[in-house]
């Protein structure tokens, strides 16, 4: 910017402020689609008790990088407008370009208000997204330790259940026997009853 006179620097800060403008529109359309696109993901993921993790769709670190460099530079233009403002221009045209000047000014302001403002929400997704895979972990981590226990259960049961049938097997068995032996016993009497008799 060594030797541009206001004009050219004003003429360069509207072309900045254009592709600023256009970065973060598109950086707000991706997060759109991207929030809508998580909300389904987390949606299906519930409805079909999916333990899969959604990541949270991030932007283009490259178009962020962008955004706050050209940012970094409109700043830049903004200082040497308001120097050359003062040493270039007679006192008739001042007021005008002092209040060109301020516009560009409030239009990087609004410009680097709205990039934060992204980056918070950036961040705050972040952070949500963590903790919802946190949670998850622990209640994955706890229906694991419940499927153990049910486990546990399940081969004392069925062990008390297969004690219970061989207990059930010994008795029938028992009983068998002693039929079988009361039934000896009566052949036995009578045999006694008929040698006995005369």
């Amino acid at each position: 910017m060594s030797g541009a006179t206001l004009s050219e620097v004003h003429q360069q800060a509207r072309h900045s402020l254009l592709v600023v403008r256009d970065g973060l529109e598109r950086l707000e359309r991706l997060e759109f689609s991207q929030v809508s696109s998580n909300s389904f993901a987390l949606d299906s993921a519930c409805s079909s008790s999916s333990s899969s993790n959604h990541g949270v769709g991030r932007a283009s670190p490259d178009l962020i990088q962008a955004l706050k460099r050209d940012l970094t530079q409109l700043q830049n233009h903004c200082v040497e407008m308001e120097r050359l403002w003062r040493l270039q221009l007679p006192k008739t045209h001042r007021d005008l370009w002092k209040r060109k000047i301020e516009q560009v000014a409030e239009e990087v302001d609004s410009l680097k208000a709205g990039l934060d403002k992204y980056l918070v929400r950036q961040h705050r997704r972040q952070v949500d997204a963590q903790e919802r895979a946190d949670l998850l972990q622990r209640v994955n981590g706890d229906s694991a330790r419940v499927l153990d226990i049910f486990d546990t259960e399940q081969v004392a049961v069925r062990s008390t259940r297969n004690s219970s049938n061989m207990l059930e097997d010994a008795l029938s068995t028992g009983a068998a026997v002693l039929a079988k032996y009361a039934e000896q016993r009566e052949r036995l009497k009578v045999k006694w009853f008929f040698l006995l008799s005369p």
